[in-house]
């Protein structure tokens, strides 16, 4: 069977071939009755422009770069299904690489295995652990095509799209402090990683903005596991603080203290409110369903395409500036006020 070719969809179309690829190309300059006619005979014939021809063209490969770690991670896997989304819609295919940890030590083999490849542009998805961004400045002029940075702190000289980790932590103690409780503890995630931290500063300022002293013996730390959060809630408790609330640093340690607060006999509500992080559907059907702030992962990831796709049309690194999305207080039974 012949295949079919660009010449085809503009005789069937009554264009010219030009017409047919600034279609495919998506240029404005086209009416809008040609493109419509144009995409419908692209349709019926089940035509599909050849990926070679097309980057041959355009000298581009129509390839993302995303370097991301610990996909076993509630969010960098969400993250990661919001970049492949986004990069599928906008034509674009992805070369993943997953880091074996975050720790970033000699990455100049990934960077040459990247450029051989010839990535129009490169997400770099891998959260800020330790002095994992430390690579930056020496490297990052190096890179193939313009660089966008996902969930890190900010910097002048970067794009990066992120979270408000901070906002979530007070807005997690704040809801606790407005349902009555006053004796409110944290579980934080591994302070290794800026989440964590940003998330136990909010914790720590709201209580202070509310007169409320923050107590650090409230303070208990997991490694983002279940298993973590049940034994940090353990120690927590045994130290007899009079702890009335807690918000946990994400919702699977949030399932944990549930667990352990469960075979101990305390009521949740009622002796401890739990506030929980992420936002995972899987909270909602928790027992008590779980208090959550939501972070919407996966748009995190489209936007961050988005913004790259942006800065390789323009032919230039993305202006620097950092995009700072707001999480979503999600109210459920486990916050409910203390009963008398």
């Amino acid at each position: 069977m012949k295949k079919l070719t660009i010449r085809d969809v503009a005789a069937a179309a009554g264009v010219s071939h030009q017409t047919v690829s600034r279609v495919l190309n998506d240029r404005p300059d086209v009416a809008d009755e040609t493109r419509q006619r144009v995409l419908q005979v692209i349709q019926d014939l089940d035509y599909r422009p050849s990926a070679i021809a097309r980057s041959l063209t355009q000298q581009r490969s129509h390839t993302l770069g995303v370097v991301t770690a610990g996909l076993d991670y509630a969010g960098p896997s969400r993250t990661l299904s919001g970049i492949t989304e986004q990069a599928e819609r906008m034509g674009y295919a992805i070369l993943l690489k997953e880091l074996a940890h975050f720790a970033a030590q000699d990455l100049r083999p990934l960077f040459r295995a990247l450029i051989a490849r010839q990535i129009d542009g490169l997400i770099w998805a891998v959260p800020e652990v330790g002095d994992n961004r430390d690579w930056i400045d020496e490297e990052l002029e190096g890179l193939p095509g313009p660089v966008v940075f996902i969930t890190m702190q900010a910097r002048p000289d970067v794009t990066i799209v992120g979270v408000d980790n901070y906002a979530g932590g007070r807005m997690a103690t704040q809801h606790l402090l407005q349902q009555g409780y006053r004796r409110i503890g944290h579980i934080t995630g591994p302070l290794d990683w800026w989440e964590a931290r940003q998330r136990q500063a909010g914790w720590h300022d709201a209580l202070l903005d509310a007169g409320v002293p923050a107590d650090e013996e409230c303070v208990e730390k997991g490694d983002w596991s279940s298993a973590s959060g049940e034994r940090a809630i353990g120690r927590l408790l045994d130290r007899r603080l009079g702890v009335d609330a807690v918000f946990v640093g994400n919702d699977q340690m949030a399932l944990g203290v549930l667990q352990n607060t469960c075979r101990r006999g305390i009521r949740v509500p009622g002796e401890l409110a739990i506030v929980g992080f992420d936002g995972l559907p899987e909270a909602a059907h928790y027992w008590p369903p779980l208090t959550t702030i939501y972070q919407d992962q996966p748009r995190l990831g489209r936007i961050a395409v988005q913004e790259l796709v942006q800065a390789i049309d323009a032919k230039s690194q993305p202006e620097p500036k950092t995009i700072s999305l707001q999480p979503e207080l999600i109210v459920r039974a486990s916050s409910a006020p203390p009963q008398p």
